[in-house]
């Protein structure tokens, strides 16, 4: 396996990633894009499903969204989804440009965030022909209602209309907010979870010294118009997989099955992942190395099997 510093422009800004390739010279190869959930940088997990993939066979480009990580734009830590779903986009444009890759044969990945993002490049991009879809946010409007709870829920709100003020006044200044809180309740964050604050502080710690535990207030309120259920019901025949942590409560795994099941195409498939969180998908390397043999068991299947047994 090869990796390669690279970049590329989306929508004149510079985003930047890395190239995974597999040994050996086999001709042009298929390849897989995978970006990160909210606030992620390439260093945090998408790693180790790249090597997975590129030791499979299959090339991998994990990338940093604008604002993020070595990527360039401004306001930093601004997570605007559609912004990073024509950064997915992007990606696939300089992946058929690319010497080695296989145009014809490109899918996505993605995980929390993006894992909502790669269902609807499923549903827009035919250019995709397989997607594995982890633990994903679908609904940011019901998810948010209902992590948060009733009182959290009030002063997400409060938070949310006075970055509205103060852009209003002022377009150039925002309000942030943290990631997540080990303190919940005494401190609004994007994700209420202390499971996700101490988790993520250790990966920073040892892997991902990037990554900021924070984001734009406008960031949250972009979340609560997210839907990919408007969608779903596109992917008619795009391969995809979607992957759910049993009892997920971060990202609801109830909502997620509930947007696998409105995908028409019979080339789907649901894992549900027993005795795991949304959470142990990053912390327990058991749990994560049972995800990424299912993703790249998909990827070979979609991408790579055909074109072998001929």
């Amino acid at each position: 396996m090869r990796r390669e510093d690279v970049e590329f422009l989306s929508e004149g800004t510079t985003v930047r990633g890395w190239l995974y390739r597999p040994d050996g010279d086999a001709g042009d190869v298929p390849a897989v894009v995978l970006a990160g959930g909210w606030c992620y940088v390439r260093e945090l997990v998408m790693p180790y499903y790249a090597e997975a993939f590129a030791a499979a066979g299959i090339a991998a480009l994990v990338f940093d969204y604008r604002n993020l990580g070595v990527s360039d734009g401004e306001p930093r830590q601004h997570l605007d989804p559609t912004a990073q779903v024509r950064d997915y986009q992007n990606a696939l444009s300089f992946l058929e440009r690319t010497p080695g890759i296989d145009a014809d044969r490109l899918g996505a990945w993605g995980i929390s965030y993006s894992g909502g993002h790669v269902l609807r490049i499923a549903a827009t991009d035919p250019r995709v022909k397989a997607i594995v879809s982890q633990i994903p946010v679908v609904d940011g409007y019901r998810n948010m209602r209902r992590v948060h709870g009733t009182m959290g829920w009030r002063r997400l709100w409060q938070a949310i209309l006075e970055d509205r003020q103060l852009r209003y006044e002022d377009p150039a200044k925002r309000l942030y907010l943290p990631h997540a809180t080990e303190e919940p309740e005494n401190e609004v964050s994007a994700w209420p979870f202390p499971e996700t604050k101490t988790t993520f502080a250790q990966l920073q710690a040892t892997e991902a010294p990037l990554y900021q535990n924070l984001s734009t207030m406008e960031s949250v309120d972009l979340l609560l118009d997210y839907d990919v259920n408007y969608f779903v019901d596109r992917i008619y025949d795009t391969p995809t997989l979607m992957i759910v942590a049993e009892g997920d409560d971060l990202t609801l795994w109830d909502l997620e099955i509930e947007s696998f099941n409105a995908i028409p195409t019979h080339k789907k498939e649901l894992v549900v992942l027993p005795h795991t969180s949304h959470m142990t998908l990053y912390s327990d390397r058991d749990k994560l190395a049972a995800a990424a043999e299912h993703a790249t068991s998909w990827f070979v299947r979609q991408l790579l099997s055909d074109r072998t047994e001929d």
